[in-house]
């Protein structure tokens, strides 16, 4: 065994003993013979970051895996060097959630949202598909600027002035970002058909389909 899949089976090893994580209807869960040295390359490199284990789309990801890398990349950049507080960021990434009713999405960033400060009613509005009804003016900000987004594909001039004069035009950038990324993992999410750990209940209602 090569020292790239030694250290994807050690990776593999270490996320395998923390809590239950997901399975992939579609993309049968690699292990680390079966991969290629491109893919034991990502996998180690996945494993060993922030988030310590390949759940969520990075076993999708690994079937591309030069794309698959350079995605977790970016995932790394959009949720731990972004210029916007990390409550409001895991706001946005709950708002794409709640958009693509990605079950696994919501069910990996609710608890992050509640750890960074997100208040609970908040996050309970937003997963009935409702505007909600006590947000901050930051809160109400990233909300506003997030679901023009998502449902016009633009944002209007008002909305981009208030976002750019409280958080600066990185900022923006960095709303966008975040945004997209989530987007992406949101598709490969729905499409995998990633499965909630076993005893977990959907954290989403299904919403009406809007015309």
């Amino acid at each position: 065994m090569n020292r790239l899949r030694m250290a994807a089976t050690l990776a593999l090893a270490l996320a395998a003993s923390g809590p239950a994580w997901a399975q992939d209807l579609r993309f049968p869960t690699l292990a680390p013979e079966q991969m290629t040295e491109a893919q034991s390359r990502v996998a180690a490199a996945i494993a060993g970051g922030p988030r310590g284990r390949i759940a969520g789309p990075f076993n999708a990801w690994l079937r591309s895996p030069d794309i698959g890398d350079r995605l977790q990349r970016v995932g790394e950049g959009v949720r731990f060097k972004s210029s916007i507080p990390r409550d409001l960021n895991e706001f946005a990434i709950l708002i794409v959630a709640r958009e693509w009713t990605a079950q696994y999405e919501w069910y990996a960033h609710h608890r992050l949202a509640m750890e960074a400060g997100l208040p609970a009613a908040v996050a309970a509005d937003l997963a009935q598909g409702r505007k909600p009804r006590q947000m901050s003016t930051d809160q109400a900000l990233v909300y506003d600027f997030c679901m023009q987004l998502h449902r016009d594909h633009q944002v209007t001039d008002a909305t981009f002035n208030a976002v750019k004069a409280r958080f600066g035009e990185q900022g923006v950038i960095d709303l966008i970002a975040v945004s997209g990324y989530y987007v992406i993992v949101s598709m490969t999410l729905n499409t995998a058909q990633t499965q909630l750990p076993a005893g977990v209940a959907p954290p989403l209602p299904i919403l009406r389909r809007r015309s």
